[in-house]
């Protein structure tokens, strides 16, 4: 049981920079002393190869924490560091890597994983784009004990978000995990405490998310405007909505339906001048046409449509691939 006199023992696995919030909230908590983060090693990046560090390993260092990078944790060696440093309880959010069962079994607490969508529904890697995809009401995020399987393990809390319809991938993500920590926290104790029992998944309602690629930001012009400005809020910022033009790929950074309903006749992704200032380009799809707000060329910087129009007037009357 967690008490003023002994913190629990916690370890933190996590790598992009939306789970921040979740590891400052254990290490604002005096029932918490967060013995170690564990994130992925560093990339080498660009030209120079320089070594690239996670968000959350920059964030660990900046709190003079200790910083563990193994390349996998089923190894001998990995599973002895972490029985050394003996945690009773492992936290997991967005580590991005499955924890064997010879690490599952160390903390008496087991390991906590705090996951984006109300599971059983969208288990995986991608619930956030998924709920999206999907038009949901409402999503929200899960705190689970860990087991073998991808989102499988018995569930300790919910917490339900509505949706207005507005989110991007990324606002959503974050608001989540934001929302997670405070789960986690109003959990910990409990938990620690043999106070609340996880339950079993209902496997019957599961639903199972996969792995986004860049294909999937395809434009296909002849889906409607509305799904297609659906499709560009969930796949922001990766891998977002894109077409070919002029031998470029031409990226759609800010994109609303101008006239979902109404035909115009014109062949799905056909691009026409408008008179909104706002938005002076617009792509014809299967219903309605898709305008245009912000866009960005390979190899240039990202502009306003009405720039973008200035620099390239004979985009007008083209076909987008």
């Amino acid at each position: 049981m967690l008490t003023n006199d002994e913190p629990v023992r916690a370890v933190f696995m996590g790598t992009p920079a939306f789970v921040i919030p979740v590891l400052d909230a254990l290490l604002r908590s005096r029932q918490v002393s967060v013995e170690a983060v564990y994130t992925p090693p560093d990339r080498p990046r660009g030209r120079s190869r320089a070594p690239d560090l996670s968000p959350v390993k920059a964030h660990a260092l900046e709190c003079g924490l200790k910083v563990r990078q193994p390349p996998s944790l089923r190894t001998s060696e990995a599973g002895e560091e972490i029985e050394s440093i003996a945690p009773d309880v492992i936290v997991v959010a967005a580590y991005g890597r499955f924890l064997p069962a010879s690490i599952l079994a160390i903390p008496r607490y087991g390991c906590l994983n705090l996951h984006p969508s109300l599971l059983p529904k969208y288990r995986g890697p991608s619930p956030v784009p998924s709920a999206l995809l999907a038009e949901e009401a409402s999503t929200g995020v899960t705190l689970m004990l860990l087991d073998e399987g991808m989102d499988t393990g018995p569930i300790i809390a919910q917490s339900e978000y509505p949706l207005s319809g507005m989110e991007t991938s990324e606002s959503l993500t974050e608001d989540l995990f934001r929302l997670g920590a405070d789960l986690l926290m109003k959990w910990l104790a409990p938990w620690s405490a043999g106070a609340v029992q996880a339950m079993p998944q209902d496997d019957s309602l599961a639903t199972v998310t996969s792995k986004l690629g860049r294909e999937d930001g395809l434009a296909d012009w002849r889906l409607t405007a509305a799904q297609l400005a659906v499709r560009h809020r969930a796949y922001a910022p990766w891998p977002g909505l894109f077409a070919h033009w002029d031998s470029k790929v031409v990226k759609f950074l800010d994109v609303a339906p101008l006239s979902d309903g109404v035909g115009t006749g014109a062949e799905p992704g056909l691009v026409l001048g408008t008179a909104s200032h706002e938005m002076p380009l617009a792509v014809s799809t299967g219903q309605g046409l898709l305008g245009l707000k912000r866009l960005q060329l390979e190899g240039r910087r990202a502009v306003s449509a009405a720039e973008f129009l200035s620099g390239y007037p004979g985009i007008i009357g083209t076909r987008l691939e």
